[in-house]
This record gives structure tokens, sequence and C-alpha cells, in this order.
């Protein structure tokens, strides 16, 4: 039976404060765990300093957990960025339950050489499942959303669109913040802001089929 293998690592790790860099990465993996452990069969578990491997119940939670990564680190404002692979694959032992380690097989294998592949490449996200036009679908749609939030670069952003994210409504924003209505409309513009929950909602819909 294949199953949904998630490995993903840190990108620009070794530039970065190895011990503050390791602490929220550690966060940002048990935060998913704990919010998704009901569908995940093995839980993210890291398996060197800056990347982690695990096996998802279903694509459904796994894009969830994908994008719950993405927006944990937005919304905790940390400015690291990860690469990720979704494969559907063989695991040729059986699944340990308690951590992603003592597996083999070529849906790992694979996983994890189209992860080192990816380095060499500007893109974050590749997908490989067996439903060619779910997989064709989803790669295109996390392409999209790779070209929205590359553009999100600082603090300012990070803070304002963790409220888009919460709230929505920019003029709750606004309200909250203190700032011009006209103001914090503009910058959901210049954010892509819609673009984003419409890209969001294709991926989780998509998923579902």
């Amino acid at each position: 039976m294949k199953q949904y293998i998630l490995m993903a690592d840190v990108i620009g790790s070794g530039s970065k404060d190895a011990k503050n860099l390791m602490k929220d990465f550690k966060k940002l993996v048990a935060s998913a765990n704990k919010t998704y452990a009901k569908a995940i069969i093995s839980p993210l578990t890291i398996t060197l300093g800056d990347e982690f491997q695990g096996v998802i119940r279903d694509l459904e939670t796994a894009t969830k957990i994908i994008l719950f990564l993405e927006e944990f680190l937005i919304q905790s404002n940390k400015h690291f960025k990860l690469r990720y692979v979704l494969n559907q694959g063989e695991i040729g032992t059986g699944l340990n339950k308690s951590s992603a380690y003592e597996m083999l097989g070529k849906g790992l294998t694979d996983a994890r050489q189209w992860l080192g592949e990816l380095k060499v490449t500007k893109n974050r996200f590749l997908i490989s499942i067996n439903q060619k036009p779910i997989n064709e679908i989803l790669t295109q749609s996390f392409i999209l959303y790779q070209s929205i939030v590359s553009e999100w670069n600082n603090e300012k952003d990070y803070t304002l669109v963790a409220h888009f994210l919460k709230y929505r409504d920019y003029k709750i924003i606004a309200v909250l913040l203190q700032k011009e209505r006209s103001l914090i409309w503009k910058r959901e513009k210049s954010l892509k802001m819609k673009d984003y929950y419409a890209v969001r909602t294709i991926i989780e819909t998509v998923a579902k089929l």
C-alpha cells in the first residue's frame, strides 16, 4: 500500500543562527504533530538538524499540514522557509507509529532524492501522487502559492498577513492597528491576500477529491 510521505527541510539553514533555528524548528514540528495527531500515521520527525519526515493518513491532511506549517511561521514572525516533498509511495518495512525512524522503501528513497534535487531549483514544493489530474492541479497551485508568499519578506508584511489570516476583513484590522482603512485596503491589494485565499481554497478543495 502506498503511503503519503511528507518531507521538508529548511532553506539556507547554514546561514542562520543554529541554536535559535533548531528551537523554532522543533516548536514548528511539534505544533503540527499536536494539531493533526489523529490523522498522522508516523509523526513528523526531525531526522537531521534541518529536516523532517513523516507519514500522513490522507492527501487532504498532508496538504493541510503544509499550509499549517507555512502559516505558523508567518504568525510566529519567523523568517525562514521550508522546502517540501509530498510523495505517495511504498514503504517496505512496517510503519513506525511513534517516530518516522527505522522505515525503508522506495517512497522514502524517492522523496529524499527529490528533496535534494529541489535544492538546485527555486521551487519549494514537489508533489507526486498517483492521481495525475489532481497531482497536476496541486503542482500548479503550489507554484502560484509560492509566487504570492515569496513577496512577503519583512516583519511588517508578516505582521499584517498574520492579521489578515485571522480576521480577513481589512476594516477590522484597520481598527486593531489604529490605521486608516484606505491604507490597510491598499496593503491587502499589494500583499495579494485575495489571491492567497483563492489558491489556498483550491489546494484544500482539490485535496479532498
